[in-house]
């Protein structure tokens, strides 16, 4: 079972909760995934948030399927954007929101803007966490 929860005396959250609580005894801690195709390649132009957001997408729901969970499954997210602009940010988390991992960012979710990370090129990374079904 997987509860969330938003306590009355915090600010109502934008989509996520602040609490996810699992009694589930098994949980599959994923490498945060990157954007990068088959070949290993960063994929997109140069700047494209976009095109690597949904390689990062179909990439989590690889790894997730493979360790025997789906994003409804997801306990805990953090999201990664190379950026300072809160529009890119935005635009990143409502791309994420619209896809067939969206369950996974109902739970207790965090999104960052960060200065760089470890690919060259690379602008979104998605770390998650998942309560595996019986």
């Amino acid at each position: 079972m997987i509860e969330k929860r938003n306590p009355p005396d915090v600010h109502e959250p934008a989509g996520y909760s602040h609490v996810t609580i699992s009694d589930a005894g098994r949980l599959a801690h994923l490498a945060g995934q990157c954007p990068l195709d088959l070949s290993g390649q960063v994929v997109g132009a140069p700047g494209d948030h976009a095109a690597q957001t949904g390689q990062v997408i179909a990439n989590c729901l690889a790894v997730l399927d493979a360790a025997g969970a789906a994003p409804d499954d997801v306990v805990r997210s953090v999201v990664y954007v190379v950026s300072a602009d809160s529009a890119v940010l935005a635009a990143v988390w409502r791309q994420l929101n619209a896809s067939a991992l969206a369950p996974a960012f109902t739970s207790a979710s965090t999104l960052l803007g960060v200065a760089s990370l470890g690919y060259q090129g690379q602008l979104v990374e998605v770390d998650l966490t998942a309560a595996l079904p019986g």
